[in-house]
């Protein structure tokens, strides 16, 4: 029904003490998509997932365009592996 909240079949207690069978079961109970696009959607996260650096491993290489303070592109860009030995702080996000 168009400008309804749906409510969950299970509180969040309940929803953690499920093992991951049980939480499959109640994505396809509450979602609109079919079991087959659900299973497609799960391959392809795990895919991805695999392809994430792991917690303490070398961050790949990128170049990054440099922004301003209004977060204008400046023209400048700058190379991650330029920066080795130096404090890096990066933000990843989207501000286009």
């Amino acid at each position: 029904m168009a400008g309804t909240t749906p409510t969950s079949p299970v509180t969040l207690e309940q929803y953690r003490a499920m093992d991951m069978a049980e939480k499959r079961e109640v994505w396809l109970e509450i979602s609109d998509i079919t079991e087959a696009e659900f299973e497609n959607h799960i391959a392809t996260q795990k895919a991805r997932e695999a392809k994430v650096p792991k917690v303490g491993a070398v961050a790949p290489d990128f170049v990054a365009d440099v922004l301003d303070r209004h977060r204008q592109r400046t023209g400048e860009r700058v190379r991650l592996s330029d920066l080795r030995g130096k404090p890096v702080g990066i933000v990843f996000g989207s501000y286009t």
